[in-house]
């Protein structure tokens, strides 16, 4: 389908855990390929929740730690710095230290802050993704979640009432989890309903799709 400015119309469904890095990265590789098709289609992004350790405890635990524990010491020396180059390709500074803990509260701050618009919403995730990863912030802090969305421009009373209710746009989530159970890794991306790509892919096979959509 056609704008009325002749663009076609692109909708980006994206799968994400708000502490996976790869999930941050396929943001910015995905970002890199809409601003080559930037003059033929309109993109409109959406973020839909995965958890990738749903037992988590809210209060957290030293990140570094728990990566340790997860993949072993070994693997973990070998994955940081590979993350970190990673990271600078896409002009990010990545950090490991902080705490890990559970990321529901941020898929409710994100699902809420739709009503907004999907670039809100955006500027949203991208302000948690900078906070966890470059800034070692614990993004299951309250007062983190709240100073994320007011730094976005989303009305702080309206994120507080989020933040401070549990049951706040918390089925919303859960049924969109539900939706998501198909999907074994993230990021994944849905693209017009239709294409479907997983994990952070280069910016050139984002484009192959949207070159197929807008030579339609």
């Amino acid at each position: 389908m056609a704008t009325p400015n002749g663009k076609k119309k692109i909708s980006v469904d994206v799968i994400s855990d708000t502490v996976c890095p790869w999930c941050y990265v396929g943001k910015r590789r995905l970002e890199r390929a809409m601003a080559r098709f930037a003059d033929r289609a309109d993109f409109t992004v959406r973020w839909l929740p995965f958890q990738l350790n749903p037992d988590a405890p809210k209060e957290g635990v030293v990140k570094l730690e728990f990566y340790n524990q997860k993949f072993g010491a070994a693997q973990v020396a070998q994955m940081m710095p590979r993350m970190a180059r990673t990271f600078a390709e896409e002009g990010l500074q990545y950090s490991v230290g902080g705490l890990l803990g559970n990321t529901l509260s941020s898929h409710r701050l994100i699902a809420w802050s739709e009503q907004f618009g999907a670039d809100k919403q955006n500027a949203l995730v991208e302000e948690l993704f900078q906070n966890y990863f470059c800034q070692e912030k614990h993004i299951s802090d309250r007062g983190v979640l709240l100073a994320a969305a007011v730094q976005v421009g989303l009305p702080a009373d309206g994120a507080a009432a989020v933040l401070d209710d549990p049951q706040a746009h918390l089925q919303e989530v859960q049924q969109q989890l539900a939706r998501g159970r198909g999907v074994g890794g993230v990021p994944f991306f849905i693209i017009n309903k239709s294409y479907k790509l997983s994990g952070a892919q280069p910016p050139e096979h984002f484009e192959e799709v949207f070159e197929e959509i807008c030579s339609r």
